[in-house]
């Protein structure tokens, strides 16, 4: 009579014929009577406790049956599709091939544990390979005086970096870098280590110290202020054009601008003044006038250069201008003009005395006529050796002229004329002419009696 073979669940796996062997299944059925049932049934046997131990996965394997992978050492279960490892990290440099869900892998290359998603390996831990040596967060115990501290340390490349405790202690035994530990994340001492980067806020700067730590770390108190008056022992330096701007209005500006400074009052029709302290009494040397450009001196002035004037010059306060220098020097701008000294007056033309550059001399007058001023080097005093028509009396007080031209005769003297002025030698000649006289005779000897008339003139001169 035929077996029929069914599986756990109900369902038939085969039927068996008398006498017959069946592989349906990766071990023998035998049906009834069969001859060689002793050793097929040892044989099943043993691939049961071997879990069917092979290079190679069992044939016609049913769901739940057990084969152990003697490639990978890995004991797997048939899922009714293929084998898989049935649970346990398998140890191996390179992936398992056919995970399962949940499957780990212990990655014997850097010593780090994944497990099996379901799509890929996760990596469980450590975070740093065997190669990196410790790296990341570690949770630690430190002894102190005042009982156990429990801290996260960060390391990298086996260095522990940072301590990150909720409180501050005094560690009991020697923590390289890490004489105290404040609450909070404090930083090893020894690597010089900073925060780098940016922060879009903080908080607050302790400024309650002003002594330093290192020249690269700043005790706060050592920042200036941007809210209170502070004090700085140091140059300030802003290294931008756009300068300095001061006031609540920003009145007052310092730019550059291709390297030339500009110090500017901006507003509208203000004034800005420069002030010092003389005695105790405030005054304000020089004062720029907004409202019209001008500026305003007070003071002596002392100019150790040129002055140079485009405009006039005006003193509105005394009569008197004082030069303490010896010339005053006109017409330097190079330019061949004449130029000299104008006192105003009513006329179109003011009065003037100025060199005439182009005809080499002074002159002097008003009202658009001027004439020569005669120096003394124009006039000759040579003791009459020649004679000049410039007059001029010689050291004895005598007058030399080669000649003398009268264009008018002048006027009459009468005998009843009563003019005190020095005639002209015309009006001496008619003088003699109202004698009556017939004769005027110029001779070197005197007249004797028989010579000339009543009223005649005569005149005696020098051999």
């Amino acid at each position: 009579m035929a077996y029929t073979i069914n599986k756990t669940d109900g369902t038939v796996v085969t039927t068996i014929t008398d006498g017959t062997v069946d592989n349906t299944t990766s071990l023998q059925l035998f049906g009834k009577s069969y001859s060689g049932f002793g050793e097929g049934l040892n044989e099943n046997l043993v691939k049961l406790l071997e879990n069917a131990a092979s290079t190679a996965a069992p044939t016609a394997p049913l769901k739940g049956e057990l084969w152990f992978d003697t490639t990978t050492n890995q004991l797997k279960v048939y899922d009714g599709t293929s084998f898989k490892p049935t649970g346990g990290s398998k140890s191996s440099a390179s992936q398992p091939t056919s995970p399962s869900a949940g499957d780990l892998w212990h990655d014997t290359a850097n010593d780090q544990v994944s497990v099996y998603t379901g799509s890929a390996w996760l990596l469980v831990g450590p975070v740093y390979t065997s190669g990196q040596t410790l790296s990341g967060w570690k949770i630690e115990t430190l002894a102190s005086a005042g009982g156990n501290k429990v801290v996260s340390s960060m390391y990298a490349g086996n260095t522990r970096v940072a301590i990150l405790s909720k409180e501050t202690f005094t560690p009991s035994a020697t923590q390289t870098g890490f004489a105290e530990i404040k609450a909070g994340l404090t930083l090893n001492s020894t690597l010089g280590a900073v925060f780098e980067g940016s922060t879009t806020s903080a908080s607050a700067v302790d400024v309650s110290s002003t002594t330093n730590t290192s020249g690269t770390v700043i005790a706060g108190g050592n920042f200036l202020r941007a809210d209170a008056a502070d004090t700085t022992t140091g140059a300030l330096t802003v290294d931008t054009d756009d300068g300095i701007l001061i006031g609540d209005s920003q009145e007052l500006r310092i730019t550059v601008a291709s390297n030339n400074v500009t110090v500017a009052q901006t507003s509208q029709d203000k004034d800005l003044s420069f002030t010092v302290n003389d005695g105790g009494v405030t005054k304000t040397p020089i004062a720029l006038t907004g409202a019209s450009g001008d500026i305003t001196l007070t003071g002596d002035v002392t100019i150790s250069g040129n002055l140079n004037v485009s405009g006039e010059y005006e003193n509105t306060s005394g009569e008197i201008n004082l030069i303490n220098d010896k010339f005053i020097k006109l017409n330097s701008g190079g330019s061949e003009d004449t130029a000299g000294i104008i006192v105003e007056t009513t006329d179109t033309n003011d009065a003037r005395m100025q060199y005439n550059t182009g005809s080499n001399y002074w002159e002097a007058g008003e009202n658009n006529t001027y004439s020569q001023i005669i120096r003394v080097a124009d006039t000759t005093d040579d003791g009459a050796a020649n004679h000049s028509t410039t007059l001029k009396s010689s050291s004895t007080g005598g007058l030399t002229l080669d000649s003398l031209t009268v264009a008018t005769p002048g006027v009459a003297i009468t005998t009843t004329d009563s003019r005190t002025t020095v005639p002209t030698i015309a009006q001496v000649a008619t003088f003699g002419d109202k004698w009556g006289g017939s004769e005027k005779t110029v001779s070197t000897s005197n007249p004797t009696g028989g010579d000339g008339s009543d009223g005649d003139f005569w005149f005696v001169r020098e051999a």
